[in-house]
């Protein structure tokens, strides 16, 4: 399946959290339109599943078990994404994690460590990583996934909230640091009916109070990174779009 806009044949893309969810959608997004992917979750089984899905589509695919709160093993990540294809055109940080805190005075140090490294020293670090080699070769396109909790920060997510505006922040900072070669953007999406949906009330998962009236479904986040990536939006870069279902 190829379109005239979104065309990766020949490209590779690093999906962090691309074992599931949006991770899984916008993985088979890129492979189904000819790139070939590099999965990567904490769990190396998960990260096989999701590559066998990928290579039954006709693609290669890099099943890779990496923790990407964990500095020290962003590296060994990195070094077989381009071990085993030479080049990465395209990372997703999209890995990420919003656990409730009942206040922020009883937000335990550990917890919030947790939180802000997964949300933000993990992609701030791949970020540097990948994004020097892209700009050393043919350039590329990196994206964040945020949250819209970042604009509409709520007292059970804060440490959340930070990190993720932080994300933000740093979208931009990258964006000059690696250009023109190398577009840094982001997504910030709203409620979306991915794993961690289940545990969610039903009037949180219908959602009533954005303008669409209901969350999203993990393939409609796909078209945004898709045209992230794409060349076509080679005059995108240091922005943030929300796929929230107009939220208020």
């Amino acid at each position: 399946m190829t379109d005239r806009l979104f065309d990766f044949t020949g490209k590779v893309a690093l999906i962090t959290g691309g074992s599931r969810g949006m991770g899984f959608e916008m993985a088979k997004a890129f492979a189904e339109r000819g790139a070939d992917i590099v999965i990567t979750s904490r769990k190396i089984e998960s990260c096989r599943e999701a590559a066998a899905a990928i290579e039954a589509m006709g693609r290669r695919a890099l099943p890779y078990a990496c923790n990407v709160a964990r500095w020290d093993e962003l590296p060994g990540l990195v070094d077989a994404a381009y071990a085993a294809f030479g080049k990465v055109d395209i990372l997703v940080n999209n890995a990420g994690s919003s656990p409730l805190a009942p206040s922020s005075l009883e937000t335990s140090e550990q917890l919030f460590d947790r939180v802000v490294h997964l949300n933000f020293k993990g992609p701030f670090r791949l970020m540097s990583l990948v994004g020097s080699r892209m700009a050393q070769g043919d350039g590329g396109s990196i994206i964040n996934v945020s949250s819209v909790g970042a604009i509409r920060p709520r007292p059970s997510i804060a440490p959340y909230a930070g990190a993720k505006a932080a994300l933000n922040a740093i979208t931009t900072a990258f964006a000059f640091e690696y250009g023109p070669k190398v577009r840094v953007n982001g997504i910030m999406p709203g409620r979306f009916l991915t794993d961690i949906s289940k545990a969610w009330t039903e009037e949180a998962r219908q959602n009533k109070d954005v303008a669409l009236h209901r969350s999203g479904k993990p393939e409609e986040i796909v078209t945004a990174a898709l045209y992230l990536a794409s060349p076509h939006s080679g005059f995108t870069t240091g922005s943030v779009i929300q796929v929230d279902g107009g939220i208020q």
